[in-house]
């Protein structure tokens, strides 16, 4: 679920999906920090494929972001992320290399295997 920016109405599409597994986690790193605490996801310039993900806690909540919302768990992504981000899926892994959020980005033509490097 998505609210909108401009009107604070809520849309059933996202332009983000948050898999069961990534809400589930979220969650429980949120129960540990203050109340109102978000999980910022943006897309900055560096890495070692020309983008990079960066995932913050934020308590702040701009004019601009995207708040994707599933089960409590809360993440925002401002509209300039956005723009690299949109039709993506986050979803949180646990296997035998460790445990990491992974984002499926669908405008990545190319990802390092850190996992959060990727290219346009």
């Amino acid at each position: 679920m998505t609210i909108s920016p401009s009107t604070g109405t809520t849309d059933a599409a996202s332009p983000i999906t948050l898999t069961d597994s990534a809400a589930r986690r979220i969650r429980r790193v949120l129960s540990k920090e203050p109340e109102g605490a978000m999980l910022r996801v943006s897309v900055n310039g560096g890495g070692c494929s020309g983008f990079q993900y960066a995932f913050d806690i934020d308590r702040t909540r701009n004019d601009d972001d995207i708040v994707v919302e599933k089960d409590g768990a809360v993440v925002l992504v401002d509209s300039i992320s956005l723009q690299y981000m949109d039709g993506s899926v986050l979803d949180f892994v646990d296997d035998l290399i460790g445990q990491s959020f992974k984002i499926d980005n669908p405008h990545a033509a190319a990802s390092c295997g850190c996992g959060t490097s990727f290219s346009i």
